[in-house]
């Protein structure tokens, strides 16, 4: 039976990741593996997830199963840093809102995908390029992709092909998959002034959003970054929204995500939730707790929020000068480094051809994906000259 199977190419960050490790050069620099790193080259566990793990162990008193929704206590605590606090400026109506926990913010991703085709949707319009999940994810579920571009060739966010592709959808039958904020790979957001636009022409015409929101907190602030999921929210009757907590709390291999759907009314909310405890049933049967559990303790505790956001804000400065000491760097050969430190989270995209990227591989010990994509978080005051002088001699 098994001879019937075509073998799969394997994932090609993992094998850069085996390739960077087998490298013995001392001044290697891997850009590639999409993890935050601190200025010495480390991804420690936040101080506030230990804090919070140490009480989980001090008083969790049960392992039983919690059910396919998981810990609603962390999907609840959740909502308001995503939708906003009640009655603050933007906030969305909560009451039309409601949640369970995913697996990751793939997990996330695949429920929304997974409701939008049971509620009818048959196509998934994306801008590419893209977190190249999305699509697998959009065929896996058996649904139609169309595509349209994310990025214009001078680094910035394509408004027009966004909104030509919403002009142009169904409402029937499609719907249209974004990034909130730190997109992934290009870094490339689109401005709040764009967002309104967004948001409206969503409205008119009534084409379903689903929002992936991966990197909260990591590119402006944890209020910002929420800007367009918050805008969209509140100019559609329906959308559903996929969330991780793998970055922003540094929980990347305990698989920490949420998926949120918001109806027109609570009769369709209590629908749309049956059909996703459903589809999580069948899929992994219930999320992972304990990191969930760990992420809802610090929510719960105004001191363990704190030392979080301390720590969120020290990060998001970081990869902020990173991306002002390439700005600095200016033009180099064809890559605007002015336009890559306006960009944000942890990625950008660098115009560079096959050849060049195994240049920087091969004679400089610099490992990225194939893309071009880099992550701005692997450049550190001891590597970043030599970066920059790395691009300059392979654009020459």
């Amino acid at each position: 039976m098994f001879e019937n199977l075509v073998a799969q190419p394997a994932d090609a960050l993992l094998n850069l990741i085996k390739l960077h490790n087998a490298d013995p050069r001392v001044d290697k620099i891997d850009l590639g593996v999409g993890v935050y790193r601190t200025g010495q080259g480390d991804t420690p566990v936040f101080a506030a997830i230990k804090q919070a793990e140490a009480k989980l162990l001090a008083t969790q008193d049960s392992k039983a199963y919690l059910g396919p929704e998981g810990d609603m206590g962390f999907v609840h605590a959740l909502k308001p840093y995503i939708f906003g606090a009640k009655d603050s400026d933007g906030a969305v109506n909560m009451a039309r809102i409601e949640g369970m926990q995913a697996p990751g913010g793939t997990g996330g991703v695949r429920l929304a995908i997974d409701l939008a085709r049971r509620a009818g949707i048959k196509r998934v319009w994306m801008g590419t390029p893209s977190w190249p999940n999305h699509a697998q994810i959009v065929a896996a579920s058996g649904l139609e992709l169309k595509t349209f571009s994310h990025m214009t060739n001078a680094g910035t966010a394509d408004l027009d092909a966004l909104l030509g592709a919403l002009r142009d959808s169904d409402p029937a039958t499609d719907a249209v998959l974004l990034h909130g904020c730190c997109h992934n790979p290009t870094g490339v957001d689109y401005t709040p002034a764009q967002w309104d636009q967004i948001a409206a022409l969503f409205g008119e015409t009534g084409v379903l959003p689903i929002l992936d929101l991966a990197y909260q907190g990591l590119g402006h602030g944890m209020e910002e970054d929420a800007y367009g999921v918050r805008k969209v929210c509140a100019a559609v009757p329906e959308a559903l929204i996929a969330y991780s907590c793998d970055k922003n709390f540094g929980m990347y291999r305990d698989r920490v995500g949420a998926f949120y759907v918001m109806t027109r009314d609570g009769a369709d909310l209590e629908k749309a939730l049956s059909n996703g405890a459903a589809i999580a049933r069948a899929s992994w049967s219930m999320p992972p707790d304990h990191g969930a559990a760990a992420v809802r303790l610090i929510l719960e505790d105004a001191a363990m929020t704190a030392v979080w956001l301390d720590e969120l804000d020290t990060m998001r400065a970081r990869m902020r000068q990173v991306r002002e000491r390439l700005a600095a760097a200016g033009r180099i050969g064809p890559i605007d480094m002015v336009a890559v430190g306006a960009q944000s989270g942890l990625f950008s995209m660098l115009p560079l051809n096959a050849e060049q990227i195994m240049t920087l591989r091969s004679k400089h010990g610099i490992y990225m994906a194939g893309s071009g994509r880099i992550n701005i978080a692997g450049l550190t005051v001891g590597n970043i000259e030599a970066f920059i002088g790395a691009l300059a001699d392979v654009t020459a």
